[in-house]
């Protein structure tokens, strides 16, 4: 009967303790990583998402049909329509630098400069949301150094940030160039240090 209950009151080892707390850790170090790995995934597709969106602008543009301002004499005819990608954009948005660390809030006049008739408002684009990149727009040129290179005619779309904020960089550009008079865009965004 003694024997009965001293077994009956019996509590956990310390050993038994050690193993649940050092799995409880595990899965504790595991469930922090994979979450700060969905947060930057999920600020990384921002640039992702806006590049395509650059890049279906430029393609657009192209599309559409340029004819020049003509004055005709009776009788004559005007030249034939052309296509043609836009004008590098003046200036990258935020325009004060990469955002280290932060979110910047564009303004309309960020994509919308009434003195440029080319870059941002010939590709209509523009954002209005919080962003955490510096987006460019380059015709002919490429912006992140080690893309591939653009041709002439081409463009390169890109995004730089500074997700942590240490100085280091990621970069994102995808780039179109026109070969016998179509535009052919790359099937994949460049990406150099995603995560930073």
């Amino acid at each position: 009967m003694r024997a009965y209950n001293r077994y009956s009151k019996r509590g956990f080892t310390l050993v038994e303790l050690m193993i649940v707390v050092a799995i409880i850790g595990v899965l504790a170090a595991l469930a922090i990583y994979g979450v700060r790995r969905y947060m930057a995934s999920a600020k990384t597709s921002e640039a992702k998402n806006t590049i395509g969106a650059i890049s279906r602008g430029a393609a657009a543009a192209f599309e559409r049909e340029i004819a020049a301002a003509q004055i005709l004499a009776p009788g004559g005819t005007s030249t034939g329509t052309t296509h043609d990608l836009c004008q590098s954009a003046a200036t990258p948005v935020p325009a004060a630098g990469v955002p280290q660390g932060t979110k910047y809030q564009p303004a309309e006049a960020d994509w919308d400069s009434p003195n440029d008739q080319t870059g941002w408002r010939c590709l209509k684009f523009s954002m209005t949301q919080p962003i955490y990149y510096q987006y460019h727009y380059s015709r002919d040129a490429n912006v992140v150094a080690g893309a591939p290179a653009v041709g002439s005619p081409g463009f390169e779309a890109a995004a730089l940030g500074d997700l942590d904020g240490d100085t280091v960089q990621s970069s994102f550009a995808r780039g179109g160039t026109v070969v016998n008079g179509q535009l052919t865009i790359a099937t994949q965004v460049y990406i150099e240090n995603e995560y930073e």
